[in-house]
């Protein structure tokens, strides 16, 4: 295992130091799970496609969730809706 220290930017950036850069090219994206006081990282190259689509599908889920919870929503009955989409 490698480990190196690194600092916060103001803007809130890390560099990853020289020596873990290793296979990491400028553009390449990554997963952050911040879990308590631990943060991991992981080179998206390496998920399958298929979790990366399920990551973005959870992130537009709970988005939608906050705009739920936000009353940012309208609620309508099954034939309000129905109703509603004949109209397209």
């Amino acid at each position: 295992m490698e480990f190196a220290i690194a600092k916060v930017s103001t803007k809130g950036q890390i560099v990853i130091p020289i020596p873990l850069r290793k296979g990491i090219a400028s553009g390449d994206e990554f997963l952050i799970v911040k879990d308590d006081s631990r943060i991991i990282m992981k080179n998206v190259k390496a998920l399958a496609n298929e979790l990366k689509e399920d990551l973005m599908f959870a992130e537009k889920v709970e988005k939608s969730w906050l705009e739920h919870y936000k009353g940012r929503f309208v609620t309508k009955t099954k034939e309000e809706f129905l109703k509603e989409l004949r109209k397209c």
